[in-house]
């Protein structure tokens, strides 16, 4: 047999055995790593870019982000701060922090000067290397119409100055909600005008759409997306006590059937507890979502980073007083040891045993 012959058979084997390896989980070396080899998760993935349905690294490559999210600023911002961030990254292996800024209920309508928190949350996430997601917390409000004009300002003031960074992700809406509040005539045209105000001064950085019902139902969007624009990914919510966490497989099929029709989905928000925070935690439907992100290239934030108390909180009732994120084990809440587990890849579905 001619050298090249035997060559080009070695090679052949050699990805044989690679693809069996493989299986069917095309995700199955990420290793979720806030730091390899030295490296930060935004010096190896770049910026973030949107291919199909997946998520991607700057080489086109599917990957999958998982953090944590702020509580609302208005009320717990004290935890935006590189310290705590650094925690995350360093001892819980988070690649992703969200800071979510509340519109009403005390937030940056009535007091504009909040968005210095989402800046501080920017900053130290572009010195530590992580994805920030930069959320407009549309909620109470109901309508993003409402604020609509101060979200053109919101936007074109972050965009302009933090825009060229790579660890920048908008969601523009967080949960639009109430049944006057649509798709089609609500929430998709706000969406395009933010956007087009963003793509101003930012043409490449992931925008994250939300979707009705508290961004539970990806089926309008996905039946009439958005168009004409690049690295747009839109956003679906479920707590995992409550009913659309709980009954998943209802849900995982709407998000499935979305995706089908080539609709990115991110999960920028996701709760352990029933959706009032509280209620307890539900680990074994939680790991069942999570693999379920898993094996779908999903990435997330989980709710929330703060001390009052609440179950989905992962810190106890007054812990850390001073957000100066040295926290001991005593410090977590058991939604918080829970997560802390998860994001280190050390609780997994495979593995779980429920706690204690």
């Amino acid at each position: 047999m001619k050298k090249s012959t035997l060559v080009k058979a070695f090679l052949g084997l050699a990805l044989a055995f690679t693809l069996a390896g493989c299986g069917n989980d095309k995700y199955a070396n990420d290793t979720h790593l806030a730091i390899e080899d030295g490296k930060t998760v935004v010096e190896r993935y770049g910026r973030l870019q949107v291919n199909g349905t997946d998520l991607c690294n700057s080489q086109g490559q599917p990957v999958q982000i998982r953090g944590m999210s702020s509580h609302g600023l208005q009320w717990y911002g004290k935890f935006a701060n590189e310290n705590v961030i650094r925690t995350l990254r360093d001892d819980w292996n988070c690649q992703l922090w969200r800071a979510a800024m509340y519109l009403t209920n005390g937030g940056y309508v009535s007091n504009p000067s909040l968005k210095q928190k989402v800046i501080d949350s920017i900053e130290a996430c572009i010195n530590l290397g992580m994805y920030v997601i930069v959320d407009w917390h549309v909620l109470p409000d109901k309508d993003p119409l409402l604020y609509e004009k101060y979200a053109h300002e919101f936007f074109t003031e972050i965009a302009s100055t933090y825009g060229k960074y790579p660890n920048i992700i908008y969601e523009i809406c967080n949960e639009p909600n109430g049944d006057e509040v649509t798709w089609k005539d609500n929430i998709k045209p706000y969406a395009e005008r933010i956007i087009e105000t963003i793509r101003k001064y930012d043409r490449d950085n992931v925008i994250l759409v939300g979707t009705p019902s508290w961004s539970g139902n990806l089926t309008p969007a996905a039946e009439d997306p958005i168009i004409r624009q690049n690295n747009i990914m839109y956003v679906v919510h479920f707590y995992a006590g409550s009913k659309s966490g709980s009954n998943g497989k209802a849900c995982r099929k709407m998000i499935s059937d979305a995706m089908a029709k080539g609709l990115p989905v991110f999960i920028s928000e996701w709760g352990v507890t029933l959706d009032s925070g509280d209620g307890g935690v539900f680990e074994k439907s939680s790991l069942e979502w999570i693999q379920f992100a898993k094996e779908n290239n999903l990435s997330w934030a989980n709710w929330s980073v703060n001390n009052k108390g609440e179950d989905s909180g992962v810190l106890a009732y007054n812990a850390d007083r001073d957000a100066t994120g040295q926290w001991k084990e005593k410090d977590l809440s058991k939604a918080g040891k829970f997560m802390r587990g998860v994001l280190r890849n050390e609780i997994t579905l495979k593995n779980y045993k429920p706690s204690k």
